[in-house]
């Protein structure tokens, strides 16, 4: 008889991660996996929208790894242009460009023995995922201008606040890169998904900001309450916490109350944003819906045509507006081309749209 495989049993839940707030079933499936991760030298991938918390789950993994007493090193591939990155990643010898008068170390020979957590991954070019992918790989690296290889241990958690396999999909990510960094994804949930954590984040913040300002705001209204209960939080808990800073610092007395609150939360006014976001989708597609279904007849029977016409016309229009108007742009984020995108406007009637961005 063949010998039988006991199935991997999935992760038990535990406590919460000390410096994480949030004891939802959420956020109970990421200290699980946090946990457990944490004991590995295996890279981590960290997905979630902005403002849900990747640097602070980074961290967790580091401090409670066996490379917890080494150095935590952060970069932010986004803030900066290829040629910067490159160096601020791998260092540069004298002479190696313009401006470099001294040898400098890179971030990831600084993190050795440590971590290296690659913040906005998905905004590194083509060039510099080689040179990734090969630290990944081979532990080792060159500086810039330099022959001389130099290896490492540093482990290596990454983040994103796109959908990497999407942009695999456009070319815009080496697929090998992303299987190596995707070793162990952890999702992070937006704070909408785990509202019953937001009296708890409130607090917290409350007693942070309290300290760090000498104030004493100790009470909620409970309407203000009940508006951050309600309230979609596209910005998550950074949104909440700057929120929660304002409204210590600018309250006349001890209690937090509505108008302490932006007219965004309170529902006075809908939030501005320059980029269509996945729930902002969500909610849209649901809207876009339920107008559809409340002006059809009973017996029509182009209904579905209708609710995908209304919906395909309104997230062509927000794209659009997102890409500044231009075409070339909003056609690859759509994963169109400009011919269909084209033929799309003069059918919806959406016109004025230039090919080039504005000066």
């Amino acid at each position: 008889m063949s010998r039988n495989y006991r199935p991997i049993e999935p992760p038990a839940s535990g406590p919460p991660i000390r410096g994480i707030i949030g004891s939802s079933p959420a956020m109970e499936k990421v200290y699980a996996i946090t946990r457990r991760v944490a004991k590995s030298n295996a890279s981590v991938l960290l997905l979630g929208e902005t403002g849900t918390g990747k640097e602070v789950i980074a961290k967790a993994v580091h401090q409670i790894s066996p490379r917890g007493s080494g150095p935590f090193v952060r970069v932010n591939c986004g803030a900066l242009s290829e040629s910067l990155l490159e160096s601020e990643l791998f260092g540069h010898v004298r002479g190696s460009f313009t401006g470099a008068i001294d040898n400098r170390t890179g971030r990831f020979e600084a993190a050795h023995t440590g971590t290296v957590f690659l913040d906005e991954i998905n905004s590194t070019t083509q060039k510099l995922q080689v040179k990734l992918l090969r630290v990944l790989q081979e532990r080792e690296f060159e500086r810039v201008g330099d022959t001389q290889t130099i290896r490492v241990d540093t482990r290596v958690i990454a983040a994103s606040n796109r959908d990497l396999l999407a942009e695999v999909e456009a070319d815009r990510f080496r697929e090998d890169l992303y299987y190596r960094l995707n070793v162990v994804p952890i999702h992070l949930p937006p704070l909408r998904d785990r509202r019953e954590d937001i009296p708890e984040l409130i607090s917290h913040f409350l007693n942070y900001y309290n300290e760090a300002n000498d104030r004493y705001v100790v009470h909620i209204e409970q309407k203000a309450m009940e508006a951050m209960q309600e309230y979609h939080w596209p910005g998550n808990v950074r949104e909440l916490q700057n929120y929660i800073e304002r409204a210590v610092v600018m309250a006349p007395g001890d209690e937090l109350t509505c108008d302490l609150l932006p007219e965004t939360v309170l529902g006075q006014r809908r939030p501005r944003t320059t980029r269509l976001r996945e729930a902002d989708l969500e909610t849209l597609t649901y809207e876009l819906v339920q107008q559809a279904l409340s002006t059809a007849g009973p017996q029509e029977d182009s209904l579905h045509t209708k609710v995908v016409n209304r919906v395909e016309r309104e997230l062509i229009a927000q794209v659009l507006t997102s890409c500044d108007n231009v075409q070339i742009k909003a056609a690859a984020r759509l994963g169109i081309n400009r011919n269909t995108l084209h033929k799309k406007l003069k059918e919806y009637s959406l016109d004025g749209e230039t090919d080039a961005p504005p000066v």
